[in-house]
């Protein structure tokens, strides 16, 4: 009788301890020490393979970096710029991607749509764990997707997809989801720590010995987080995020990982009836305001990845009539709402202590640069004093503690970006004025956040 082994593992940093406890003494993190049984008696497959070629090289020789051919490692295009943007430029041989998102984010929509378009130049596979071949064939007729080169399999047994990979040789392989999946040497059940661990792990080498692509869907937690250890997101390449509500029409996609490009690249999509069409100037729906001004709104241009972007920012302040005014921030960090309400106050003279303050950034987009805080601080101040900003201002900049307004980087692409969308006014920090005048657009430089005030 094989003999079985009990460990446990920590959900966030993949540490591993001999006995539970409360705390994981690898990330300091309370109760993410999750069960499994090892079985040491017999070695599986997924074992037998992982001593060697984990990343594809199954020699051990050592050469000069200079001397290694990146000739033969040509990106492969979706057929999305959006999509290609937030993987760096396309698809990389031998690269394995995580795609997470919530329950009807278009996750599954996407990678159909994407394999679709792909399979008439490339020997694509798609392999389904949660859906039969005849949900997927019907999703594929409803969004009108050329299916003759498709090829589909309804498995999920990670040996037996290897086994089938290896006869078929895809060029692309996607695989939907990782938490169906599981290896038949493990007695944990699907979904577990270690079935997703080792199932990640045996088809991401496969990916690395053959060169395929390699797509994994992974489920998400309540608060937004991919499910599973943490590990897993240690072993792939690239993990991007699928956003948007449900009842929503856009869909923003953004990459958390990428060993092959920039993070935190911003793809947009519209869901539409015949699935996801890609938003190639997203400044264009973030914009779409009423034709008179509003107190409150402000236009601010962030930095998403590699390109500017417009977005609009409305702020509401109201009398409180509690003890405790409330401070709300949707798409901006809450703590930072307070720490400019604080600069205001001792800097600005606005005193906002008996105030409700609601903020919000329009379009669903999720804001963590700081170049977004003179913006927020306009748009408070017009909200208070019930003074609309000017349609054709645009407003970006960082507020240090001690009231100055701090430069951004990439200062005059976002400046050109607002001329471009027909913006004539910009108030900037003083070391982000550009040298040249800029056609149709009149800087505002500004050094203190008083001076920002001073416009209303």
């Amino acid at each position: 009788m094989a003999k079985r082994k009990t460990a446990y593992v920590c959900t966030e940093c993949g540490a591993d301890h001999s006995k539970w406890q409360g705390q994981c003494s690898g990330c300091a993190e309370w109760n993410t020490l999750k069960e499994f049984v090892v079985d040491t008696g017999k070695k599986t497959s997924a074992a037998s393979i992982r001593s060697s070629g984990y990343a594809g090289q199954t020699t051990q020789k050592v050469v000069p970096l200079k001397s290694v051919d990146l000739a033969d490692m040509p990106r492969i295009s979706t057929g999305m710029q959006e999509f290609d943007r937030v993987l760096g430029g396309g698809l990389v041989p031998g690269s394995v991607i995580l795609v997470g998102g919530h329950p009807g984010a278009g996750k599954s929509t996407l990678l159909l749509q994407t394999v679709c378009m792909l399979a008439a130049t490339q020997s694509c596979l798609y392999i389904t764990g949660e859906e039969s071949l005849q949900q997927v064939a019907m999703r594929a007729q409803r969004l009108g997707l050329p299916t003759d080169n498709v090829k589909m399999l309804a498995e999920t047994d990670v040996e037996a997809i290897v086994n089938i990979a290896r006869e078929e040789t895809p060029k692309l392989m996607i695989i939907d989801s990782i938490q169906v999946m599981h290896l038949a040497g493990l007695e944990s059940a699907p979904g577990s720590v270690s079935q997703v661990r080792e199932s990640a792990a045996f088809l991401t080498q496969f990916a690395k010995q053959t060169q395929t692509i390699l797509f994994l869907v992974g489920h998400v937690t309540k608060d937004g987080s991919l499910a599973g250890p943490k590990v897993l997101e240690h072993m792939i390449d690239t993990s991007i995020m699928l956003e948007g509500e449900a009842d929503g029409r856009y869909r923003t996609l953004r990459g958390i990982k990428n060993r092959f490009g920039a993070i935190n690249e911003l793809g947009v999509f519209a869901m539409l009836d015949k699935g996801l069409k890609e938003v190639k100037n997203p400044s264009s729906i973030f914009l779409s305001r009423g034709e008179e001004a509003a107190s409150g709104s402000a236009v601010m241009v962030i930095w998403e990845g590699t390109r500017p972007m417009l977005v609009e920012i409305q702020a509401l302040v109201d009398e409180s009539h509690f003890g405790n005014p409330r401070r709300v921030a949707v798409g901006l960090d809450q703590n930072r709402l307070s720490m400019l309400l604080a600069v205001m106050n001792r800097h600005g003279g606005l005193h906002t202590g008996d105030q409700d303050v609601y903020v919000n950034v329009v379009g669903g987009v999720k804001v963590s640069e700081t170049s977004s805080d003179l913006a927020l601080v306009m748009s408070i101040l017009s909200s208070f004093r019930n003074r609309p900003l000017p349609m054709d201002l645009v407003v970006f900049g960082e507020v240090g503690l001690s009231g100055e307004i701090r430069p951004v980087p990439s200062g005059q692409e976002r400046i050109r970006e607002a001329a471009k969308h027909g913006f004539k006014t910009a108030i900037v920090p003083k070391a982000n004025a550009p040298k040249d005048t800029i056609a149709g657009m009149k800087i505002v430089p500004v050094t203190k956040i008083s001076e920002a005030l001073e416009y209303l």
